[in-house]
């Protein structure tokens, strides 16, 4: 797997987020994982996650893997970037070395050999994840297999807008393929992606920060992010209503780029 995903790299196939996600780690800090912590209890409606199994599903930082984790939860993460792999050992080492109810791996979520050994969970987590997998629908419905019946499937999916889509989809495979092209896909998009939130969040007083991130390591991780697919909001919604599930939350991006974000939960006798 690991050659698999050195290769993509290498070939412009893919974008390499654990990079990004190393570089975001030295910047981190109590305040970003406070606010992770507190996007969990939001979404899932519970101010503690005592009890439960939760599987990062495509674990990038291991930013809410540690928030899942300091909620009580039983913990599994895994992702296919090694680098991603080895950021979450970071954070697992800094605040809970030596844990066993944290589990770290590296797996992909189109590997159904490696998903059937993981067992079912009772919070699955996925956020903007499947659909850099290059293969969305796919991932979509092996995510179902690993969440336990009366679970929740958390999930956030970029917003299809048709042909911004399309722009998009041919920048970010440019900034993949293209070493010598990522400085000016950077200038030329900043001040569309970066000053202009910068300048909206100072406007309507909130801080910098989205469930923890930072603007510049989020702004680099859309840039890149490749693969890169999308879906309108009442197509996940069929997808999952087709497989049991009962949406209790959603929160889309309001017709814009960005991800629209969905909170399913599985009914108990759900084929």
């Amino acid at each position: 797997m690991i050659e698999d995903h050195k290769t993509e790299i290498l070939t412009g196939k893919r974008f390499g987020f654990g990079a990004n996600w190393t570089r975001f780690l030295k910047g981190m800090h109590e305040e970003r994982v406070a606010a992770a912590e507190q996007s969990l209890r939001d979404y899932l409606g519970r101010d503690s996650l005592a009890g439960t199994r939760f599987l990062d599903a495509g674990s990038g930082s291991g930013l809410f893997s540690l928030a899942a984790r300091r909620l009580g939860a039983e913990v599994r993460s895994f992702d296919f970037d090694p680098q991603s792999v080895a950021c979450t050992h970071e954070l697992k080492r800094r605040h809970f070395p030596q844990d066993p109810g944290w589990v770290i791996d590296e797996g992909s979520v189109l590997a159904r050999s490696y998903l059937s050994r993981l067992g079912q969970h009772d919070v699955v987590y996925s956020w903007g994840v499947l659909h850099h997998t290059g293969s969305m629908w796919e991932a979509l419905s092996n995510v179902d297999a690993l969440v336990a019946p009366g679970g929740m499937l958390f999930l956030a999916i970029y917003n299809d807008q048709g042909w911004i889509s399309r722009y998009w989809s041919a920048v970010k495979k440019s900034y993949a393929r293209h070493v010598w092209a990522r400085p000016f896909v950077i200038l030329f998009h900043m001040p569309y992606l970066f000053g202009l939130r910068h300048v909206v969040r100072s406007l309507s007083g909130r801080p910098p920060l989205e469930r923890g991130m930072s603007l510049w390591h989020d702004m680099i991780d859309w840039v890149g992010g490749y693969p890169f697919e999308v879906a309108r909001p009442e197509q996940i919604f069929d997808f999952y209503r087709d497989r049991g599930y009962g949406l209790i939350k959603l929160k889309t991006c309001g017709g814009r780029h960005g991800c629209n974000e969905f909170v399913f939960a599985k009914q108990p006798h759900a084929h």
